[in-house]
């Protein structure tokens, strides 16, 4: 680990290099970004330096959050038998979708604006005699004139 500045860091992690910025809680590798959590090369600036780690995380994953993410109570529902559901509900029928999506990845199949529909097919025209149809291997026709 080789400190740039009080915030900006670089980490040397197997022959490559990665920047970890502190200040904006930031690294290279973008899992400090993304995880918001220390990742292995914050963590390292983080002990180098004496920090507490702790400090870096987001505020989900404190316990604070944790414990307010079960304080809405879920009740259990009902017997199947006392539910009320409204006839309009029970009476709709559910089918299956009617195709299945083919495995592996998807045709590339592009649409095609209306004027290059209207084009017609590029032809190859001979180099020996200039006309369409055929090519010089296939030719029985006389040279054109240059």
């Amino acid at each position: 680990m080789v400190p740039s500045t009080e915030y900006l860091h670089t980490v040397n992690d197997g022959g490559r290099h990665y920047i970890v910025c502190l200040l904006e809680r930031k690294c290279v590798c973008g899992r400090f970004q993304v995880d918001e959590l220390p990742c292995p090369h914050a963590w390292a600036v983080l002990k180098s330096k004496f920090l507490m780690p702790e400090e870096y995380c987001s505020n989900y994953y404190k316990p604070n959050s944790v414990v307010m993410t079960y304080d809405v109570p879920v009740y259990p529902l009902p017997d199947r038998n006392d539910w009320n559901i409204p006839a309009h509900v029970a009476e709709e029928v559910v089918l299956p979708p009617k195709w299945k999506r083919p495995p592996g990845r998807p045709k590339k199949k592009r649409d095609k604006p209306l004027s290059e529909l209207l084009q017609p097919k590029n032809q190859h025209s001979c180099s020996i005699c200039g006309q369409g149809g055929h090519n010089m291997r296939t030719c029985k026709n006389a040279p054109r004139s240059i």
